[in-house]
């Protein structure tokens, strides 16, 4: 097995999307920088998949996780985080996006449900990724966060 294809090129990008909606298959999304793979991070993957046909996640590029986080991080480079979202059975895809913030990559995978973690309510996401969701008739699922499991906290445990 070679979970490499699941990382998807700029150009590959709109080709996967388009089989898996000609099959019929409902997309969710999710997105963030998945710097430190963690158990949080491991069964918030498995309940956005259990909520559609196909999982893409979004990984944040280096410059955008240093613009979110700081000059600290990311701690893996994003071809590394990647990867290691691939491998997880969970998820059918992988994008890296350049942007601070999902709203092209949004619009480019057009998906039928947008899954956020439980430390965000509808009025705390990103406004305008909020706006795009609404107006193709999208669906947003907040999803419980997993109480002590963050790379935040990872980092600080090694730290000390």
């Amino acid at each position: 097995m070679n979970c490499a294809h699941k990382i998807l090129s700029p150009e590959a990008f709109p080709r996967w999307r388009q089989q898996w909606r000609d099959a019929g298959r409902r997309l969710a999304v999710t997105n963030g920088c998945f710097d430190l793979l963690h158990a949080g991070h491991v069964t918030y993957l498995e309940a956005a998949r259990n909520h559609a046909d196909v999982l893409l996640v979004g990984v944040n590029s280096d410059a955008a996780v240093r613009e979110l986080k700081g000059p600290g991080r990311p701690v893996n480079p994003e071809a590394d985080r990647a990867l290691v979202v691939a491998a997880l059975e969970s998820v059918t895809g992988v994008f890296i996006f350049r942007e601070r913030d999902a709203v092209p990559f949004l619009q480019m995978a057009r998906p039928d449900i947008y899954v956020k973690g439980g430390d965000y309510t509808l009025e705390t996401i990103n406004q305008d990724e909020r706006r795009f969701i609404e107006s193709i008739g999208g669906e947003i699922i907040l999803l419980a966060h997993v109480p002590g499991k963050s790379t935040t906290g990872l980092l600080k445990k090694l730290a000390t």
